[in-house]
């Protein structure tokens, strides 16, 4: 599907110069003298490697068009992933690697969107917000102010996380898996 360059969004997958690109950040540029410019930084989805591109605001570009199907996860290995499709109960495995930080995250029968080009799976996207359970966490300073002051915790899946003042060892809580960010205390 092709797209004006000016349409282009942190994300997105496009096809260019015969590979899939993944874009990582996108910047529209109005210089004084000339024509106005999207500045794309993209990142290959096959070999791995970082482009910067200047599309020109008349430019259309090639949207990749992707098929996105719901996953349940199942267990993980030293390499894969395993998830298993509800209704037919076909499953599949993904490389770590294509999943990333994001992985450590995945527990038992969490449904995942995963898309694939080309019948090959390139992505997996998490739920927004997932419950996690704090492993230790610093003890909290008297006279820090609760808005300001954030220290470091340990999640029970192993990814370290800023989480306030009064989140203990023990408690659940909502991370956002977009930024692996806290969001709330169960």
């Amino acid at each position: 599907m092709k797209i004006n360059a000016g349409e282009i969004r942190v994300g997105m997958l496009l096809e260019h110069k015969s590979d899939l690109w993944i874009v990582l950040k996108t910047q529209h540029v109005k210089p004084g003298k000339g024509g106005a410019f999207a500045q794309v930084e993209m990142k290959s989805v096959n070999k791995n490697t970082k482009l910067n591109e200047r599309f020109r605001s008349s430019e259309t570009v090639e949207k990749a068009s992707l098929e996105e199907t719901k996953y349940n996860f199942l267990y993980e290995d030293e390499n894969n992933y395993f998830f298993i499709e509800p209704n037919s109960f076909e499953q599949i495995e993904i490389k770590k690697d294509i999943i990333g930080e994001k992985g450590k995250m995945l527990t038992e029968n969490l449904e995942v969107s995963i898309n694939f080009y080309n019948e090959s799976p390139i992505s997996v996207d998490l739920p927004k917000q997932v419950t996690c359970k704090i492993e230790t966490t610093d003890a909290a300073l008297k006279g820090q102010t609760v808005s300001s002051s954030y220290k470091p915790a340990t999640l029970n899946n192993g990814l370290n996380i800023q989480v306030p003042p009064f989140i203990e060892a023990g408690d659940e809580v909502i991370i956002d898996t977009r930024n692996l960010e806290y969001v709330k205390k169960v």
